[in-house]
């Protein structure tokens, strides 16, 4: 005996089903774009070249690498306001750092583009590593606490 399999036409419940197609993984390489674009501001910026680009990319890695590191912390948020707390992060984490070497008389431009990187990684780390979490988790087993937070 043989089935005959009869195809219907496409619905647009099946176009905007999620899958593979042109378009649906713009996310993943925005990102990267924009990864590779900020760093590229930082190195322009920490090398002293006189490009025009110098400026607007260097602002860009001032905005997106303290951004990035706040949006990773931020995973269960409403994405819209995920972004908007990640950017005003950003922009309070750049002020407090200008204002810090300001007032410690060590202000230049290339110590704040080194700054920011500095407490962005710091931040993507702690996020990422989540430390008192494993050891919130390691010692519970030790002692043989079964609360979770």
């Amino acid at each position: 005996m043989q089935t005959i399999r009869v195809k219907t036409s496409s619905t647009a419940d099946e176009r905007a089903r999620p899958g593979p197609g042109p378009g649906r993984d713009l996310g993943p390489l925005l990102a990267g774009a924009a990864t590779a674009v900020a760093g590229t501001g930082a190195l322009l910026a920490l090398t002293d070249s006189g490009s025009p680009l110098r400026g607007p990319l260097t602002l860009l890695f001032l905005i997106a690498a303290p951004a990035a590191a706040i949006g990773l912390a931020l995973r269960g948020f409403d994405p819209f306001a995920r972004v908007l707390t990640a950017l005003a992060g950003a922009v309070a984490l750049d002020m407090l750092i200008a204002q810090g070497m300001i007032a410690t008389h060590r202000w230049s431009w290339r110590g704040g583009v080194v700054a920011v990187t500095a407490f962005s990684i710091l931040l993507l780390l702690l996020v990422r590593l989540r430390p008192v979490e494993r050891i919130l988790k390691h010692t519970s087993r030790r002692t043989g606490n079964t609360r979770s937070s």
